[in-house]
Protein backbone atom coordinates (compact mmCIF):
# COMPACT_ATOMS: atom_id res chain seq x y z
CA UNK A 1 0.00 0.00 0.00
CA UNK A 2 1.31 3.42 -0.95
CA UNK A 3 1.23 6.03 1.80
CA UNK A 4 0.15 9.57 0.97
CA UNK A 5 1.31 12.59 2.92
CA UNK A 6 -2.14 14.21 2.90
CA UNK A 7 -3.79 11.10 4.34
CA UNK A 8 -1.12 10.81 7.04
CA UNK A 9 -1.64 14.50 7.81
CA UNK A 10 -5.39 13.99 8.20
CA UNK A 11 -4.86 10.95 10.41
CA UNK A 12 -2.36 12.86 12.55
CA UNK A 13 -4.79 15.73 13.02
CA UNK A 14 -7.44 13.29 14.25
CA UNK A 15 -4.95 11.66 16.62
CA UNK A 16 -3.84 15.05 17.96
CA UNK A 17 -7.42 16.19 18.48
CA UNK A 18 -7.95 13.05 20.59
CA UNK A 19 -4.85 13.89 22.66
CA UNK A 20 -2.75 11.09 21.17
CA UNK A 21 0.18 13.42 20.61
CA UNK A 22 2.96 10.83 20.30
CA UNK A 23 1.05 8.92 17.63
CA UNK A 24 0.17 12.16 15.83
CA UNK A 25 3.80 13.28 15.88
CA UNK A 26 4.87 9.92 14.44
CA UNK A 27 2.30 10.32 11.66
CA UNK A 28 3.47 13.83 10.82
CA UNK A 29 7.10 12.70 10.77
CA UNK A 30 6.21 9.86 8.41
CA UNK A 31 4.32 12.28 6.15
CA UNK A 32 7.33 14.62 6.13
CA UNK A 33 9.58 11.78 4.90
CA UNK A 34 7.21 11.56 1.92
CA UNK A 35 6.89 15.33 1.32
CA UNK A 36 9.69 17.29 3.03
CA UNK A 37 8.79 20.56 1.32
CA UNK A 38 5.19 20.70 2.54
CA UNK A 39 5.03 23.60 5.00
CA UNK A 40 1.64 22.47 6.30
CA UNK A 41 3.08 19.19 7.57
CA UNK A 42 5.83 21.06 9.43
CA UNK A 43 3.30 23.58 10.74
CA UNK A 44 0.95 20.87 12.00
CA UNK A 45 3.89 19.01 13.56
CA UNK A 46 4.90 22.22 15.35
CA UNK A 47 1.40 22.87 16.64
CA UNK A 48 1.15 19.28 17.86
CA UNK A 49 4.49 19.51 19.64
CA UNK A 50 3.28 22.76 21.20
CA UNK A 51 0.05 21.17 22.37
CA UNK A 52 2.08 18.29 23.83
CA UNK A 53 4.16 20.81 25.79
CA UNK A 54 7.35 20.24 23.79
CA UNK A 55 8.08 23.89 22.96
CA UNK A 56 11.64 23.47 21.71
CA UNK A 57 10.61 20.77 19.24
CA UNK A 58 7.59 22.88 18.27
CA UNK A 59 9.84 25.83 17.56
CA UNK A 60 12.16 23.68 15.43
CA UNK A 61 9.25 22.38 13.34
CA UNK A 62 7.79 25.86 12.94
CA UNK A 63 11.19 27.19 11.90
CA UNK A 64 11.05 24.71 9.01
CA UNK A 65 7.49 25.75 8.13
CA UNK A 66 8.62 29.39 8.20
CA UNK A 67 11.62 28.63 6.00
CA UNK A 68 9.35 26.94 3.45
CA UNK A 69 6.42 29.42 3.65
CA UNK A 70 7.74 32.75 5.00
CA UNK A 71 4.70 34.59 3.64
CA UNK A 72 2.06 32.52 5.43
CA UNK A 73 0.37 34.59 8.16
CA UNK A 74 -0.55 31.58 10.33
CA UNK A 75 3.02 30.31 10.26
CA UNK A 76 4.40 33.76 11.09
CA UNK A 77 2.05 34.35 14.02
CA UNK A 78 2.43 30.86 15.48
CA UNK A 79 6.22 30.89 15.12
CA UNK A 80 6.48 34.33 16.73
CA UNK A 81 4.13 33.32 19.56
CA UNK A 82 6.23 30.23 20.30
CA UNK A 83 9.39 32.29 20.39
CA UNK A 84 7.65 34.63 22.82
CA UNK A 85 6.79 31.67 25.07
CA UNK A 86 10.47 30.68 24.95
CA UNK A 87 11.47 34.28 25.85
CA UNK A 88 13.35 34.77 22.59
CA UNK A 89 12.36 38.40 22.30
CA UNK A 90 14.80 39.39 19.56
CA UNK A 91 13.54 36.51 17.44
CA UNK A 92 9.94 37.61 18.05
CA UNK A 93 10.76 41.10 16.79
CA UNK A 94 12.54 39.79 13.69
CA UNK A 95 9.72 37.41 12.74
CA UNK A 96 7.01 40.01 13.40
CA UNK A 97 8.81 42.76 11.52
CA UNK A 98 9.19 40.48 8.50
CA UNK A 99 5.47 39.67 8.78
CA UNK A 100 4.60 43.36 9.06
CA UNK A 101 6.57 44.05 5.88
CA UNK A 102 4.02 41.81 4.16
CA UNK A 103 0.98 43.05 6.08
CA UNK A 104 1.47 46.23 8.14
CA UNK A 105 -2.16 45.98 9.30
CA UNK A 106 -1.68 42.74 11.25
CA UNK A 107 -2.68 43.80 14.76
CA UNK A 108 -1.59 40.47 16.24
CA UNK A 109 2.00 40.98 15.12
CA UNK A 110 2.04 44.52 16.53
CA UNK A 111 0.76 43.13 19.82
CA UNK A 112 3.42 40.39 19.88
CA UNK A 113 6.22 42.91 19.32
CA UNK A 114 4.68 45.02 22.07
CA UNK A 115 4.75 42.09 24.49
CA UNK A 116 8.39 41.36 23.61
CA UNK A 117 9.25 45.02 24.21
CA UNK A 118 7.32 45.05 27.49
CA UNK A 119 9.16 41.94 28.68
CA UNK A 120 12.45 43.69 27.87
CA UNK A 121 11.22 46.72 29.84
CA UNK A 122 11.22 48.89 26.70
CA UNK A 123 7.90 50.33 27.83
CA UNK A 124 7.70 53.31 25.46
CA UNK A 125 8.36 51.02 22.48
CA UNK A 126 5.79 48.56 23.84
CA UNK A 127 3.20 51.33 24.13
CA UNK A 128 3.78 52.36 20.49
CA UNK A 129 3.24 48.78 19.32
CA UNK A 130 0.10 48.29 21.41
CA UNK A 131 -1.22 51.66 20.20
CA UNK A 132 -0.69 50.53 16.62
CA UNK A 133 -2.52 47.23 17.31
CA UNK A 134 -5.46 49.09 18.88
CA UNK A 135 -5.50 51.64 16.07
CA UNK A 136 -5.81 48.80 13.55
CA UNK A 137 -8.38 46.93 15.62
CA UNK A 138 -10.07 49.00 18.36
CA UNK A 139 -11.81 45.83 19.60
CA UNK A 140 -8.60 43.84 20.13
CA UNK A 141 -9.04 43.09 23.82
CA UNK A 142 -5.56 41.67 24.52
CA UNK A 143 -3.89 44.72 23.00
CA UNK A 144 -6.15 47.04 25.00
CA UNK A 145 -5.25 45.29 28.26
CA UNK A 146 -1.57 45.33 27.32
CA UNK A 147 -1.74 49.02 26.45
CA UNK A 148 -3.53 49.80 29.71
CA UNK A 149 -0.88 47.97 31.73
CA UNK A 150 1.91 49.67 29.80
CA UNK A 151 0.37 53.09 30.37
CA UNK A 152 0.18 52.21 34.06
CA UNK A 153 3.93 51.47 34.14
CA UNK A 154 4.60 54.70 32.23
CA UNK A 155 2.38 56.65 34.67
CA UNK A 156 0.14 57.77 31.79
CA UNK A 157 -3.08 58.09 33.81
CA UNK A 158 -5.15 59.57 30.97
CA UNK A 159 -4.12 56.81 28.59
CA UNK A 160 -4.88 54.16 31.20
CA UNK A 161 -8.35 55.63 31.83
CA UNK A 162 -9.05 55.79 28.10
CA UNK A 163 -8.10 52.09 27.75
CA UNK A 164 -10.28 51.13 30.70
CA UNK A 165 -13.23 53.00 29.16
CA UNK A 166 -12.64 51.30 25.83
CA UNK A 167 -12.44 47.89 27.52
CA UNK A 168 -15.69 48.56 29.39
CA UNK A 169 -17.26 49.58 26.08
CA UNK A 170 -16.57 46.11 24.72
CA UNK A 171 -19.32 44.87 27.06
CA UNK A 172 -17.46 41.86 28.41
Amino acid sequence: MIEHADKLNNQAIILASDGSFNEAIACFKRAITIDKGNYLLWYNLGVTYRDAGELESACDALAMAYKIAPLNADVIETYATLNLALKRYDEVRIICEEGLDLNPLNAHLWNLIGVANFQNEAFSDAAECFEQAVYINPYYEDALYNLRDTYDVLKNKNGKIQCENQIRGLGK
